[in-house]
């Protein structure tokens, strides 16, 4: 069964800025299009960023275009989420899985944000 860890998480203050990381299990890691997905208490999980098998290609939800970046590493087997200029409405628990998701979700990495 693949596992999905998921790291750097935190506090933040408005403007600051995070990187995230997910390592995945996944032997077959590099031929899969991978998401990084979010959770706001209240709300459903929502999928914020996209990047395709080979990382030529991403895709953002309107609300983090511009601020966030995702990146892969396959022979690391590993996705980032790169965020900036952070806002007090992305604090949610973050969550990495394949786009779409189908493998077990990880715990996530809590990511709040003061204003």
């Amino acid at each position: 069964q693949v596992q999905l860890v998921e790291s750097g998480g935190g506090l933040a203050q408005y403007g600051g800025s995070l990187r995230l990381s997910c390592v995945s299990s996944a032997t077959m890691f590099s031929i899969f299009s991978m998401g990084w997905f979010r959770q706001a208490p209240g709300k459903q999980r929502e999928l914020v960023a996209s990047i395709t098998d080979d990382g030529y290609a991403t895709n953002y939800a309107d609300a983090v275009k511009g601020r966030f970046t995702i990146s892969r590493d396959n022979a690391k087997r590993t996705v980032y989420l790169q965020m900036n200029s952070l806002k007090p409405e992305d604090t949610a628990v973050y969550y990495c899985n394949r786009n779409p998701p189908v493998w077990p979700w990880g715990q996530g990495t809590q990511v709040t944000v003061s204003s």
